[in-house]
C-alpha cells in the first residue's frame, strides 16, 4: 500500500497520478458548492456511466465473436485488496499506538512538561487561529492535496538545493532554541542554599568525687 502511494506522489505513472490528482482536486473543490453526499453520488454515477457502456460494448463484441471475451476491467477485479488477520491486527495496533502517542504528547504540552516545547505549541496554536480566520478547513485540505502531489516531485528535481535550505533552517531553529533555553534557565530562581549541618553536641564527662 505504501509503495502504491509513493508511486502516486512521485508521479511514476503520469497518467494514473494525473487522474487521481485531478479527481481529488475537482471533488474537493465541488464541496464548496455541493454537499459531500451529492459529490460522492455524482462521482459514483460518473464512474458507472463509463464502466457500464464499456462492459456492454465488450459483451456485445464477445457475442458477435469479434473478441476473445476478455473483461475490460479484469485487471482491477484481480487486484487483492483484502486484509489478512495479521494485517488487520498490525493496522489496528498502529492506529492505537498513534492515538496513545498523540494523547501523551498533548498532555505534555498542555500541562507544561517542557517550557520550550509548550511555547512552541502556543505559537503554533496562534498561527492556526490566524489561518482559521483567513481561510476554511476545506481550503486547507485542497492545499494539502496539492502540496502532497507537488512537493515530493519538486524535492526529487531540486534535491541538493532544498537540502541546503533545510539545513540552514534547522541551524536557525537550533540557535533560536538554544537562546530560548538559555533565557529560561537564567529566569529560573536559583535553589536556596542547603542549611549547614548542625555540629553534634560534645559529651560532658562527669568527674567522680573522691
Amino acid at each position: 500500500m505504501a509503495s502504491k502511494v509513493a508511486d502516486l506522489l512521485y508521479w511514476r505513472n503520469v497518467a494514473k497520478t494525473g487522474l487521481v490528482f485531478t479527481g481529488l482536486v475537482v471533488g474537493l473543490a465541488s464541496l464548496f458548492q455541493l454537499s459531500a453526499i451529492s459529490v460522492l453520488s455524482n462521482l459514483g454515477l460518473g464512474i458507472m456511466f463509463f464502466t457500464l457502456p464499456m462492459r456492454l460494448f465488450y459483451k456485445t463484441m464477445d457475442l458477435a465473436r469479434l473478441n476473445d471475451g476478455t473483461h475490460p476491467f479484469q485487471s482491477y477485479l484481480d487486484e487483492d485488496s483484502t486484509l489478512t488477520d495479521e494485517d488487520t491486527v498490525r493496522v489496528v495496533e498502529k492506529i492505537v499506538l498513534l492515538i496513545a502517542t498523540l494523547i501523551t504528547e498533548l498532555k505534555r504540552l498542555f500541562f507544561i512538561d517542557c517550557i520550550v516545547d509548550s511555547l512552541k505549541f502556543i505559537v503554533l496554536l496562534y498561527l492556526l487561529s490566524y489561518v482559521g480566520i483567513q481561510t476554511t478547513g476545506l481550503t486547507l485540505v485542497i492545499s494539502g492535496v496539492i502540496c502532497a502531489f507537488s512537493l515530493p516531485l519538486a524535492y526529487k528535481l531540486q534535491r541538493a538545493r532544498i537540502d541546503k535550505i533545510i539545513k540552514a533552517v534547522k541551524s536557525l531553529v537550533n540557535k533560536t532554541t538554544e537562546i530560548v533555553e538559555l533565557i529560561v534557565s537564567l529566569a529560573k530562581s536559583p535553589p536556596p542554599p542547603a542549611p549547614a549541618p548542625t555540629p553534634a553536641p560534645t559529651p560532658k564527662l562527669k568527674l567522680k568525687a573522691k
